[in-house]
């Protein structure tokens, strides 16, 4: 039974990858399409909101305990590939939240964040063989910054605990020792290495403007997350949060060819988000906001679990294959 003392509140339930026999390998956190069709049987049919329905009990304060939503965030391919005929089986309408850099509109970039994970998936024995080299190549003494940030270690787990210490390890060295720059720069001289032809990868590994019109039309919410999928937005000052927002929102509203004021829902790129996201979410008039987590985190002033109405509780789909299994 999915339901417990833990979970026994309205939220939503967050997907990222899906793998199948193709060209969508196995990764950390990936799971097959049989994966999903359990996971919806095993969290109840019933109990699964079309995200417009989510979205209208939410602003009437109408939500009961043990009714979810289903998110998918990234704009990643293999969504629509693998997730999206089951979603279509099921007759689940869904939140799919997008970063917009990756269209074509939007500048054709996609974030190296989904490039990185697969070269890290593909061509290494394992994430540890990964992590070995990426150490190798970065030639520095961590210990001093790991004991620094041994209690935010700590805390990391807890709030994602499909995550092993060394990715929580790595996510920090990432996100925090190294400046984005460098780490990229390290990320690029492995791909080098290993011959990586990542470009050429583009259109199976990210939505096309296509994708995010057909989800339209089949009745799924599309929700902003950011242009460019910053892994900290709360680094950046309230000019530069505006500036990913208000971005993000255009271009959504242009290739579905509709108002920006009908596009009223979003999620926080890596839960990331400071007061100055807030402002500039309610001035874009966003009603519905997911955080990554199923915790109340003190440390953002946060008194319940479904803090405010852009802090609205997710359940990571991998915490919920563990418990199957």
């Amino acid at each position: 039974m999915y339901f417990n003392k833990k979970n026994n509140f309205f939220h939503g339930i967050m997907f990222h990858h899906f793998h199948d026999d193709g060209i969508h390998t196995k990764g950390q956190g990936s799971i097959s399409q049989d994966d999903l069709y359990k996971l919806i049987k095993f969290i109840g049919r019933s109990n699964i909101l079309d995200a417009d329905v989510f979205l209208e009990k939410f602003k009437e304060s109408k939500l009961k305990q043990k009714e979810v939503c289903l998110t998918f965030d990234d704009g990643i391919k293999c969504q629509i590939d693998i997730a999206l005929p089951v979603l279509e089986d099921f007759k689940i309408k869904s939140f799919f939240f997008v970063y917009t850099s990756l269209f074509r509109i939007g500048g054709g970039q996609p974030d190296n964040l989904e490039v990185f994970r697969y070269f890290r998936h593909n061509y290494f024995n394992s994430i540890d063989d990964f992590y070995v080299s990426f150490y190798h190549v970065l030639n520095k003494d961590l210990n001093i910054f790991f004991k620094k940030n041994e209690k935010k270690i700590k805390y990391t787990k807890i709030k994602f605990p499909h995550y092993s210490i060394e990715d929580i390890k790595f996510r920090l060295i990432r996100d925090i020792f190294l400046k984005k720059n460098d780490y990229e720069d390290i990320m690029f001289l492995m791909i080098r290495e290993k011959r990586f032809k990542y470009k050429k990868l583009y259109s199976k590994l990210f939505f096309r403007d296509e994708d995010l019109i057909n989800l339209d039309k089949l009745g799924h919410i599309i929700g902003l997350h950011s242009h460019t999928h910053p892994t900290l937005m709360e680094k950046l000052n309230y000019s530069e949060q505006e500036k990913e927002y208000k971005k993000c929102i255009s271009i959504i509203s242009k290739i579905l060819g509709k108002s920006q004021n009908l596009i009223k829902c979003m999620s926080h790129p890596c839960g990331s988000y400071n007061k100055n996201t807030f402002q500039v979410l309610r001035k874009l008039g966003i009603e519905l906001g997911f955080k990554q987590v199923m915790t109340i985190e003190k440390e953002k002033g946060m008194r319940k679990i479904n803090n405010s109405f852009l802090e609205i509780a997710r359940q990571d789909h991998a915490d919920i294959i563990k418990r199957m299994n």
